[in-house]
């Protein structure tokens, strides 16, 4: 899939705008464990896979910020602003982790801009993101995202 490509003068127009669904991005027990150390959240459900088939998922869950952290490069998978001198993540809002990722599963992101502010140097956009395994019925994890496209209007 190629990005969606905007120009910092049509940033506006995105307002109200589906950009999309991502594609699918593995999370494997590999994907977790590495999370795990970078983050030093060892908590066995997310990487004694012996002791996670006991619990009520059945198996090993990604982190809920492992989950929330895929949407950065989803983001850049479905639009790109070239002549943006900086994209800044400027934060979240509204994060809530609905369902569990158990590890082998695939998330994808889909995304819709809720609006866009003139903000010093450029635009702050607010995207709605859901992340889901495909076909699940519910998220696995909803938040609104705060970018800012830094550049000349």
């Amino acid at each position: 899939m190629s990005a969606r490509q905007v120009s910092m003068k049509d940033v506006p127009s995105l307002q109200g705008e589906s950009l999309g669904v991502s594609s699918a991005v593995e999370v494997s027990q590999e994907r977790i464990n590495q999370f795990a150390e970078a983050t030093g959240d060892h908590q066995w459900i997310h990487v004694d896979v012996e002791k996670a088939k006991e619990s009520p998922f059945g198996g090993t869950i990604a982190h809920g910020y492992l989950t929330l952290s895929l949407v950065s490069a989803a983001m850049f998978e479905l639009i790109e602003v070239p002549d943006a001198d900086q994209i800044i993540n400027y934060g979240l809002d509204k994060v809530r982790f609905m369902s569990p990722v158990p590890a082998g599963s695939s998330i994808e992101a889909s995304a819709v801009v809720r609006a866009v502010d003139e903000c010093k140097g450029g635009y702050q956009v607010t995207v709605d993101c859901q992340l889901r395994i495909p076909g699940a019925e519910r998220p696995a994890c909803v938040a609104a995202i705060l970018f800012r496209y830094l550049g000349e209007v």
